[in-house]
């Protein structure tokens, strides 16, 4: 169990995440949705140690969440200049019983000996990708993994976190586009207003979207009559 109690973030005299409480069963796809501000990515980068919250905990199976347990992907990745995809790979620390860097390119065919300079936004999205998941971790965080991927790697992509949850992973991902959630998570968070409004299992997806809108929804409908 991944347990996130009374989580606290404040950037200056802006309060972003207010005694934010989560329990998150292992081995389970986890999506979190919420709008834009609502504070997912302050949430994710406190789970992996890039922001320190003013107050809460974090833990793993009862024991403090620390960096080396996870794997996190970032909405925005970072490459160094002049190097090449294979050279950035071989970054990431991974465990012997991973395969080789070769074996997990055959699924997005990447030009690994090109530099990462000369790759399109979704081939550095893929080779993002690939350096997370080669990490072997237990515990995977993918922020907006669908950005810039086409048709075929988004299937791949859907396919490669179901095997993770087979394999015992535990998955916590983030997306704007709440049909790519419903299709591969065992439940949904709404993060709103600095905490957890609700989590929905997979049974009660049916009305997920229409409980997310409700109070949001006659607002737009008035506003978009005025305008439109």
């Amino acid at each position: 169990m991944l347990t996130i109690e009374n989580l606290s973030i404040s950037y200056g005299e802006h309060l972003v995440l207010d005694g934010l409480s989560l329990s998150l069963p292992e081995h389970c796809i986890h999506g979190l949705v919420g709008m834009n501000g609502a504070g997912k990515t302050s949430l994710l980068n406190a789970l992996s140690g890039f922001v320190k919250p003013q107050a809460g905990t974090m833990k793993l199976a009862g024991n403090p969440l620390k960096r080396t347990d996870l794997a996190y992907l970032e909405t925005e990745n970072f490459f160094y200049s002049f190097i090449t995809g294979r050279e950035y790979l071989g970054l990431f620390r991974s465990p012997e019983n991973v395969p080789g860097i070769d074996e997990w390119n055959r699924m997005f065919r990447l030009p690994l000996d090109h530099l990462i300079e000369g790759y399109s936004s979704g081939m550095k999205r893929k080779l993002a990708l690939l350096g997370v998941l080669r990490q072997g971790k237990s515990l995977v965080i993918l922020d907006e993994p669908f950005n810039g991927l086409d048709l075929e790697s988004s299937r791949l992509l859907t396919m490669i976190i179901g095997r993770l949850k087979e394999r015992g992973n535990t998955v916590i991902i983030t997306s704007h586009i709440l049909g790519s959630l419903t299709g591969i998570c065992d439940f949904i968070h709404l993060l709103r207003d600095g905490t957890i409004q609700f989590t929905k299992d997979k049974e009660q997806f049916t009305d997920l979207e229409k409980d997310i809108f409700r109070d949001l929804d006659p607002g737009y409908l008035d506003l978009v009559n005025s305008i439109v």
